[in-house]
């Protein structure tokens, strides 16, 4: 805005010296008012200063036994539609039963010599490194 004010100046003077019957030389100058276009906002609707908000409501529990001894329950990512029933262990993979769920072995629990442990190591030192370099400007 102050450059703008600067330029504005600079071209009235100009015109003083060369246009004296006419006093100020509007007409000669470009006169533009530096405007934002920005997209007006659109109000959404029940969102206002009096108005309350509305809590957000995680999926319904469910409590019956028998339908979560026979059913997965929560398995169901579309609108319509139930949840698959389980099926007998014999139906399922092997690979499945042999899946860690447990918690995450640290790092001297491991054998240097193994793919694991050279993965784990890896990974601790980057999560070190962004840990120590969080917050640091270039």
């Amino acid at each position: 805005m102050s450059g703008y004010s600067l330029f504005r100046t600079a071209l009235l003077a100009k015109c003083f010296p060369t246009h004296l019957k006419t006093g100020l030389c509007s007409n000669n100058v470009v006169h533009r008012i530096p405007v934002c276009g920005y997209a007006k906002k659109v109000a959404a609707k029940g969102k206002g200063k009096g108005m309350m908000k509305e809590d957000v409501k995680g999926p319904e529990v469910c409590k019956d036994t028998e339908r979560l001894t026979t059913h997965a329950v929560g398995v169901n990512i579309f609108k319509q539609g139930e949840d698959p029933k389980l099926k007998s262990p014999e139906e399922y993979p092997e690979w499945l039963y042999q899946i860690k769920l447990g918690p995450v072995t640290n790092l001297h629990d491991r054998e240097p010599d193994s793919w694991e442990y050279w993965k784990r190591l890896r990974k601790e030192s980057i999560l070190r490194h962004n840990r120590l370099h969080k917050g640091k400007k270039l």
